[in-house]
């Protein structure tokens, strides 16, 4: 725990991460709660360790696997540290979204509601969604530029695999409401031309994912500040399941926190 606070005070992190005990998410048992317990003692030790409180900010994370009750356990002694702000880790391993869901919720409940909620590897744009819905601020995730190694670029309706043979003559631009340079310059024929031949596809590609992330959680802090979170969050879905065939753990999510997706048929699911 040390070592790692020096390193990050050496390199003038803005925002630094304790060391934690990280097991995989779907692991049971007691590794589990040792893991939990490990990870508060090196928090406090990197509390200790810690040479510029006024000027870095140290961030605790919260572990407990996928046990509300060690999850309950954990935001309370983080809590007690009285962080600049949390981060929810040990999740996005595999787990069933049913349970994932469930597990960032209880979190966010339990953390302090003034400081910075993050959820680590976290970067799919319906878990985004979702979880900025849950109460969390900020994420990060390799997931759109790993995605882009693949040749598949993120839109609103969802994705594109432009080594299919469908794009050989679509001339128009991955997403023609996009900003990027890729999508000002490039159309999704030559991106499966050059697919399987030119390595600068996956940078190309990459540069319009990460402007889609980015259009996406800027558009989400805007409907916040404009008192529109909820219709925001119903639009980015229907854009999606345009058949309202929801995901039946995003509508319990969303319901949990009053957001009310509707049905084929127009009715609203109970939940």
């Amino acid at each position: 725990p040390e070592h790692s606070i020096d390193i990050q005070n050496t390199i003038g992190a803005d925002i630094m991460m304790q060391l934690d005990d990280v097991v995989h998410s779907l692991t049971t048992g007691a590794r589990v709660e040792e893991a939990m317990w490990r990870t508060l003692r090196w928090l406090d030790r990197c509390i200790k360790a810690h040479k510029y409180p006024n000027r870095q900010n140290l961030f605790g994370i919260v572990q407990g696997g996928l046990q509300p009750e060690l999850r309950k356990l954990c935001c309370k002694e983080m809590a007690k540290r009285d962080l600049p702000g949390y981060a929810i880790g040990g999740l996005s391993g595999g787990e069933k979204k049913d349970i994932f869901w469930k597990i960032v919720s209880q979190c966010t409940d339990n953390l302090p509601k003034d400081r910075p909620r993050y959820c680590m590897g976290v970067g799919l744009p319906v878990d985004l969604v979702v979880c900025c819905a849950l109460g969390v601020d900020m994420f990060d995730c390799v997931y759109p530029t790993r995605t882009a190694r693949f040749c598949t670029a993120l839109v609103p309706w969802g994705q594109l695999q432009l080594k299919q043979k469908e794009y050989y003559d679509d001339f128009r631009p991955i997403d023609p409401d996009c900003p990027c340079i890729t999508c000002s310059k490039y159309s999704r024929a030559v991106l499966h031309c050059i697919a399987s031949r030119e390595p600068v596809v996956c940078s190309l590609i990459s540069l319009h994912n990460l402007t889609y992330h980015l259009l996406l959680m800027k558009g989400l802090r805007t409907s916040i500040i404009d008192g529109q979170f909820p219709e925001f969050v119903k639009d980015f879905m229907l854009k999606l399941y345009p058949n309202h065939d929801y995901e039946q753990w995003i509508v319990d999510a969303l319901g949990s926190v009053n957001i009310h997706l509707t049905s084929n048929a127009g009715k609203q699911i109970n939940i």
